[in-house]
């Protein structure tokens, strides 16, 4: 059937995890009537990855909201200069200007700030400590879906949290940003700080940092805001 919406969606997954995650709001998202599309990052390069995203944009058949969570944000800061892109919407994500990358933005935390149990590297590859892996990452999640995400990590290669932004794309394009009040992984005030330089719409949510799986309605009614947003323009 052919989608009702005059933008389509496409969800940008971020490190340690895939795009299985986005299952619950993808159902939303489709139940509404708007076509959905997932990119399987590799999360080995941000140059790969803002490559993965630029071919699934490129088989839109119209323009699109898109939606990126943690690291995924940093992908949709370099791939959404792309002229199909209409919105970004960032989830609890890293929203680096020129230059940034998620390594940069995350080197001096705060004092008191929650340190994630991140492993140290393995042959370029990073994972985070299991038996801490759902406090820091999933703490709202039931506990035998946080086990899995534990247990199905994703190797997240070293050079994508060293890619640096050339061109962030919330300057040029409109923004929305969901706030994980409980967030572990990203202290929510840096959240706020990246938000408010980005000049996005914010709301705020207590949740954890996985809050696009434990609250998929809040996350998706985020997206159906920018896209009601952007329709006017497109």
């Amino acid at each position: 059937m052919a989608s009702r919406k005059s933008v389509n969606v496409v969800l940008v997954h971020g490190g340690f995890v895939d795009g299985a995650g986005w299952k619950g709001v993808y159902k939303i998202l489709k139940e509404d009537g708007f076509d959905v599309s997932i990119v399987q990052n590799p999360t080995l390069s941000l140059a790969g990855d803002a490559a993965a995203t630029k071919l699934v944009l490129a088989a839109q058949d119209r323009p699109a909201i898109l939606v990126g969570h943690s690291y995924g944000g940093a992908v949709i800061t370099e791939a959404g200069n792309d002229p199909k892109v209409a919105g970004l919407v960032y989830i609890a994500a890293f929203a680096p200007d020129k230059g940034e990358s998620v390594n940069t933005l995350i080197k001096d935390p705060p004092p008191g700030a929650p340190v994630p149990p991140i492993l140290p590297p393995q042959n370029g590859y990073l994972f985070l400590d299991k038996a801490k892996f759902a406090a820091s990452f999933a703490a709202d999640v039931n506990a035998a879906e946080a086990a899995f995400m534990a247990d199905s990590q994703v190797p997240w290669g070293v050079d994508a949290l060293s890619g640096a932004i050339s061109e962030p794309a919330w300057k040029t394009k409109p923004s929305w940003y969901l706030v994980a009040t409980e967030d572990r992984m990203i202290p929510p005030p840096a959240q706020r700080l990246m938000s408010k330089r980005a000049g996005s719409t914010v709301v705020e949510v207590k949740g954890s940092h996985a809050v696009y799986v434990s609250q998929p309605n809040a996350v998706a009614g985020l997206i159906m805001k920018a896209a009601e947003s952007v329709n006017a323009g497109v």
